[in-house]
């Protein structure tokens, strides 16, 4: 009987651990930046000052939103490879970075977006722009030296080919008596 069908792989195990991506300097694993743990405390202050006036907080109106900051993807498992897509409207190719590290798929990019209008004596100018980073915990079958990618509409694409079976983790242990 196959038991690796019935635990699956973990691919977010590495990105539950990462900070926000920092250009300079990145903290270390686990630990927030001080600009990422002010943000969560400021987050955790406006939605105390929300419930005190018996408003709902942000997390319970927005919630579902989708984050600029953290893109949506999907994991499609096949026979022969892993279909990875990554939704990145707004965000040109080449703002894009794909790297593997020590057999993590790391993606990386940055949206840069600003939208002008004039009609009449009314002006405006709409600005959006954030970086994100997304690490992927590649299962032990994934072949690495074969991974390609494309980018069409706001989707990147990544294809992880499989080497067929992936090593067995669970093995017996005899009992000395």
């Amino acid at each position: 009987m196959k038991l690796q069908k019935f635990s699956p792989w973990n691919w977010f195990k590495s990105e539950s651990h990462e900070a926000p991506a920092q250009p300079e300097t990145p903290a270390p694993r686990g630990e927030l930046t001080p600009l990422a743990g002010m943000h969560q405390e400021l987050d955790r202050w406006m939605d105390g000052m929300l419930r005190q006036f018996g408003l709902p907080s942000f997390e319970s109106r927005f919630g579902d939103m989708p984050t600029l900051l953290r893109p949506r993807l999907d994991i499609n498992e096949r026979p022969e490879h892993y279909e990875i897509s990554v939704e990145v409207p707004g965000v040109d190719e080449k703002d894009i970075r794909l790297s593997l590290d020590d057999h993590r798929l790391v993606i990386e990019g940055e949206k840069r977006q600003e939208s002008r209008s004039e009609e009449g004596q009314y002006r405006r100018v709409e600005r959006s722009y954030g970086s994100f980073r997304r690490i992927l915990d590649l299962p032990a079958d994934a072949r690495v030296d074969d991974i390609q990618a494309s980018f069409a509409r706001g989707v990147l694409s990544v294809r992880v080919p499989r080497s067929g079976e992936a090593p067995a983790t669970r093995r017996e242990i005899p009992i000395q008596g």
